[in-house]
């Protein structure tokens, strides 16, 4: 049943920079199946390909829903230009882009969104506590913390952290 649970606390290490760009969509009327069934559809193959590309940059994706009518992706990138690559010269994004606006466009059927953030090497803390394999640990090193980790998020975030 899924992926094994790492008793204890364990945390992750990226190498170097990346960036975490977070993707979503708001099935705004459910009503207009075709025109959010378009959106859902177009996603499956651009995480296939990446996770059977890793030229391209994609580190992790994660699938989630922030509730029943908002899906969204995590995924963790090797650089800013990487996912700038994909989302500019890749087939399996500009094409379902330009369906989007030519299906939906902006009448308010469905929403889309996405956010993404340049992480610097070791400003950022993760912490994971019987998990399985999860986060940011899915684009590094899933490493145990062990019991004398009681150290505050701020020391774990190195001197980068703001006061």
């Amino acid at each position: 049943m899924g992926s094994p649970i790492f008793p204890g606390r364990y945390t992750a290490d990226v190498e170097g920079d990346f960036v975490v760009f977070v993707i979503g969509m708001r099935i705004n009327r459910p009503w207009k199946l075709r025109k959010w069934l378009l959106v859902a559809r177009a996603m499956p193959p651009m995480i296939e390909y990446l996770e059977t590309h890793p030229e391209a940059g994609c580190l992790a994706t994660r699938r989630g829903l922030l509730s029943p009518l908002q899906p969204m992706l995590i995924q963790y990138w090797r650089s800013f230009d990487d996912l700038e690559r994909f989302a500019r010269g890749e087939r399996l994004h500009s094409e379902p882009w330009k369906a989007f606006f030519k299906v939906v466009g902006l009448g308010g059927d469905v929403g889309i969104w996405h956010e993404t953030f340049q992480v610097r090497a070791g400003e950022y803390e993760s912490i994971y506590g019987n998990m399985p394999r999860a986060g940011l640990a899915l684009a590094g090193e899933h490493r145990a913390m062990g019991s004398a980790a009681r150290e505050a998020a701020r020391e774990r975030m190195g001197s980068g952290a703001a006061v």
